[in-house]
């Protein structure tokens, strides 16, 4: 445990400017280390070419650059992914997909069929999220049938997916497949084919996240179910101050210490501060054409992570 004089340099620092774009185990997502700004980061400049840009944290690179450094950061973190989610979310982030799974209730009647649900988890590589669904179905809903396809665009993931299922009752059963697949471009599968599609700390980093969306309600039958956790924005002033302080100062260096890699981490807290609001990622769930019962969002945590739900019309 960090000294009391340890905790107080950490908390005198000033806050690094924000971007306002406003077991089996857990891990969540990660990423790269810059030099921290003297000036809050500017918009991106338009590109001298006609290529377009995106951002990668605080960075504006290429579209096309995007995928291959996000695909680098994970394969850098793949192994030590559940080491450091406990340590950067001191462990609250189980308690988060065990709550994200247990609103979803896979296995129950609907909306799955008497084959049982078709789930597809979206950027789960290490089986996280997998794994619950199928424990909640089998123990909770007494469903054997339901089945998931853990779906990641980096390999290294998916491995550490596969060898941790081996500690699964799932491994090498027809309840579990693993697809390596971009998720803005999934033709291999079908149109209103999924019942449930999940995606849990992963979206805020895919280049072109309404792309994403778009192919989510093609491949989600009528009547399915859009499901995301994701990193959001704190809804408590002085609780916040704490979390920056704590997000830009601490986990960097923890993943330096930890992981032998802070540029990932680095990348992760920025990452997370230029993800859209709770209001402007309902907005886009929206825009690809899902309704978003209730608020659309659940907050969790004052606001340090929330999940949304929309659902594919069932005359679409």
């Amino acid at each position: 445990m960090a000294s009391k004089s340890a905790w107080r340099a950490l908390t005198q620092q000033p806050l690094r400017p924000a971007v306002r774009q406003a077991g089996y185990r857990c891990f969540s997502c990660s990423a790269r280390y810059a030099q921290q700004p003297q000036q809050p980061p500017q918009p991106p400049k338009p590109s001298s070419s006609s290529e377009k840009t995106t951002h990668f944290g605080y960075e504006t690179i290429a579209e096309s650059l995007k995928e291959s450094k996000v695909g680098a950061v994970f394969s850098s973190v793949a192994s030590s992914y559940d080491t450091m989610n406990d340590f950067m979310s001191l462990g609250i982030h189980r308690l988060w997909k065990d709550h994200f799974v247990r609103s979803i209730n896979p296995g129950s009647a609907s909306p799955g069929s008497p084959e049982g649900w078709n789930i597809l988890d979206i950027a789960g590589g290490t089986g996280d999220i997998a794994f619950r669904m199928l424990d909640h179905a089998t123990n909770i809903n007494g469903d054997h049938r339901t089945r998931v396809t853990i779906s990641d665009i980096n390999a290294d993931m998916l491995r550490e997916g596969k060898k941790r299922s081996l500690d699964t009752p799932y491994a090498n059963s027809d309840r579990l497949s693993f697809l390596q697949a971009n998720a803005e471009k999934l033709d291999m599968v079908e149109s209103n084919s999924i019942d449930l599609y999940t995606v849990a700390f992963g979206i805020r980093n895919f280049t072109d996240k309404a792309a994403a969306l778009r192919e989510a309600y093609r491949v989600l039958k009528p009547g399915g179910v859009f499901a995301c956790l994701e990193f959001s924005k704190v809804n408590n002033p002085v609780f916040n101050e704490v979390y920056q302080r704590w997000s830009f100062g601490a986990i960097p260096l923890i993943g330096h210490l930890v992981a032998g890699d802070r540029d990932s981490y680095q990348y992760l807290v920025e990452s997370i501060d230029r993800f859209p609001s709770q209001e402007e990622w309902k907005g886009m769930i929206q825009e690809a054409g899902f309704m978003t019962p209730g608020k659309g969002y659940e907050d969790l945590t004052f606001g340090i992570a929330a999940i949304h739900k929309g659902v594919k019309p069932r005359n679409a």
